[in-house]
């Protein structure tokens, strides 16, 4: 698959997962260095926020946005996802005083070559938002064809709201 970065084309490790597909397992960490895994999200409705680089002003924005939303969902599991270390993520929360939020680090590139989001020639992952039925399988997916455009919020946000009522 293609996406393009400031009108380039760049390639992804793969094609990734389409909707009514199980979402591959993979593992990112946390901010305390532990593992998290696709198996312990099953169970609740699972949103994911994949973003580039947590240091740059779209990824923020996105971030923020899903952040500030995602209170009103108790039951659901929230996810935000990028290739930058923990430390790195911990400095971007502390900077915007982010408390509650659960940011992940991909370093290790798993969840990138797993949901073949990852761009190899950049070393970061694809923007995109993911939403997982509580077995795990895709509902919903939006991969941004250009990495410097922000996602559909309100369009992220209804299926949500359309998984958790089923």
């Amino acid at each position: 698959m293609e996406i393009t970065i400031n009108g380039e084309q760049r390639q992804l490790v793969g094609n990734p997962p389409a909707v009514g597909d199980d979402f591959p397992h993979f593992k990112v960490f946390d901010k305390d260095g532990h593992k998290v895994k696709m198996k312990e999200l099953l169970g609740k409705v699972t949103l994911l926020s994949v973003v580039p680089d947590i240091n740059t002003p779209v990824c923020s924005l996105q971030t923020k946005r899903f952040n500030s939303t995602m209170d009103q969902f108790t039951d659901v599991n929230f996810l935000t996802i990028s290739t930058n270390t923990t430390a790195d993520q911990q400095k971007w929360c502390a900077a915007e005083g982010v408390k509650n939020m659960q940011l992940v680090s991909d370093s290790e590139e798993s969840f990138g070559y797993e949901s073949k989001l990852l761009i190899p020639d950049e070393g970061f992952l694809a923007r995109s938002v993911w939403i997982l039925d509580a077995a795990g399988k895709v509902v919903y997916r939006e991969i941004v064809a250009e990495l410097t455009d922000e996602p559909d919020y309100d369009q992220a946000l209804a299926a949500l709201k359309k998984a958790l009522a089923k």
